[in-house]
């Protein structure tokens, strides 16, 4: 009497679609073993694809086959499709369970395969699946694509995103606070520049961001934050970006200004997130001996601590950080808006923001302008690509550049056109006196201030790194703002007509007054 192993094997999309079930299987073949007097020697049951022959039980039946050789003549099951969706594997498999001894079979598609002919139906029976499955996987992968390109996210939703399903049964993806609002700070920090990429993931971990580093960075660059979807390249189509359904965190120009800083078009000072207390210059110092960086730390002492601003290297320079922090705050005060022109900076102040509908014109006319020539360059490649004068890998290049320089002035002029909150004049002017009236109280507010403040403070003053030398002699170099505050304060303080002033600085070609003939020096 033969012996035979029944394999039934049922996957959960073919049980909810076909209606398919283990118990169903197992029926059929036992009555067809009970009624050929087969021997049951073993029942395996597998929930897995066929795409692959790499499932559990098969595996283990195969190995167990390999050790056990003779002690089962035939693997039964109902179908071909139970055994295998891919022609090639399955034939492979076939000669295997064949030099094994073991004769696999379909009992409602039974086959002699010893006669050459129905070899020819065998293939039949084993490509039927594997085609069904890969016109199954194209249509999904056609409509996954066009519902792409009409702005809907298909896969789960990214950080700061949740998957929801409408009152039309159709789902899409929310923003889910409070990694919404982190995300937003996110491309903020990013987009100033202020801080490494690092440092934004680490600042982000600490206010609730769970994301790994390396997914960290496929977030930054996913357009999907400013309300983009991306349809990728597939044959002759090139990769687009679609607007897409869902609500945007950041704004499109925040974006691509975060993606220039990530590519490395944009340098600004950075530094570190955390600091001491003690040492909210930590970063900003750079070694007079070496040039490298001045690191911060605090010293035990014998009833206290002492913090100093020190290299990491052996060169020795150190300074104790009470004495730079107080030549900062004297170097701070050189800065102080004049109280003479309070009133001046408020009036240029209001008439610049009354003139801002002008300037928002005009912006809109210069981006205008840009973007039409960007468009012509662009037509003008496509011309020389196709007069083959160009080949396709400069094409490439030019296409990507104006696309990406396209974006940008699209979404700037989007922001333009957008109107902006107007507050009333005695709104306004309340705020223009209070942000002047801090012009002229630096040094106070940063003694006052928490260090992430002071640190942005000094961030914004200076745009590159200084010595504590550069301090104590006053040859920082200062953002723009601050040194037109320091050249108004500098005219404020010359000397008026009619006062005594020091005459070594003016030119030996000029005459003097005195005896006549004048007479000029050598």
């Amino acid at each position: 009497m033969k012996a035979a192993d029944l394999y039934i094997r049922v996957s959960t999309d073919e049980q909810a679609d076909k209606g398919y079930s283990q118990r169903s299987q197992e029926e059929i073949l036992r009555k067809y073993c009970e009624f050929n007097q087969i021997t049951i020697r073993k029942v395996i049951y597998e929930d897995h694809s066929a795409k692959t022959f790499q499932r559990p039980e098969w595996m283990k039946l195969l190995t167990y086959l390999k050790k056990h050789k003779h002690q089962s003549e035939l693997i039964l099951f109902t179908k071909w499709d139970r055994f295998s969706r891919n022609a090639p594997d399955a034939y492979q498999m076939i000669n295997t369970l064949r030099s094994l001894g073991v004769e696999p079979q379909a009992i409602e598609q039974p086959l002699d395969t010893s006669i050459p002919e129905n070899k020819m139906m065998l293939a039949i029976y084993l490509t039927a699946p594997e085609i069904e499955n890969d016109r199954r996987a194209l249509n999904v992968f056609h409509g996954m694509r066009r519902a792409r390109k009409e702005g809907r996210w298909m896969t789960g939703a990214p950080i700061g995103y949740a998957n929801k399903t409408g009152d039309n049964g159709r789902k899409q993806i929310v923003p889910q606070e409070p990694q919404a609002s982190i995300m937003k700070g996110v491309f903020k920090d990013i987009a100033e520049g202020i801080f490494t990429v690092e440092q934004v993931w680490k600042k982000a971990l600490r206010l609730g961001l769970k994301c790994s580093k390396t997914n960290f960075w496929l977030l930054i660059r996913n357009p999907v934050y400013c309300g983009k979807v991306v349809v990728p390249k597939y044959r002759d189509e090139e990769e687009q970006l679609v607007q897409g359904q869902h609500e945007p965190l950041i704004s499109e120009t925040l974006f691509y200004e975060a993606q220039q800083m990530l590519n490395g078009k944009k340098r600004v000072l950075a530094t570190k997130v955390v600091s001491m207390e003690m040492l909210p210059l930590r970063g900003f110092l750079t070694c007079s001996n070496c040039t490298r960086t001045l690191t911060g730390s605090a010293s035990r002492g014998r009833y206290k601590h002492y913090y100093y601003y020190h290299c990491s290297t052996e060169c020795g320079c150190r300074h104790k950080a009470p004495e730079v922090n107080q030549a900062f705050v004297n170097e701070l005060k050189r800065y102080i808006l004049n109280p003479a022109v309070e009133e001046l900076f408020k009036m240029v102040i209001l008439d610049t923001y009354h003139n801002r509908s002008q300037y928002q014109q005009e912006s809109r006319k210069q981006h205008t302008v840009e973007l039409a020539h960007l468009t012509n360059k662009l037509a003008r490649a496509r011309d020389l690509l196709l007069a083959g004068d160009l080949d396709g890998a400069e094409y490439r290049n030019i296409k990507a550049d104006c696309e990406q320089k396209i974006n940008l002035l699209e979404a700037q002029l989007a922001e333009l056109a957008t109107p902006a909150y107007k507050p009333s004049r005695a709104n306004l002017e309340t705020l223009v006196e209070k942000a002047v009236k801090n012009l002229t109280r630096l040094d106070e507010i940063f003694e006052n201030a928490g260090t992430e403040d002071k640190r942005e403070l000094i961030g914004s003053m200076f745009t590159q790194k200084f010595t504590f030398e550069d301090l104590l002699h006053r040859t920082t170099c200062p953002s723009d703002p601050f040194k037109l505050t320091y050249l108004i304060n500098s005219e404020l303080n010359s000397n008026k007509k009619g006062q005594i002033s020091n005459k070594a600085n003016l030119s030996y070609k000029v005459a003097g007054t005195g005896l006549e003939p004048v007479t000029f020096g050598l």
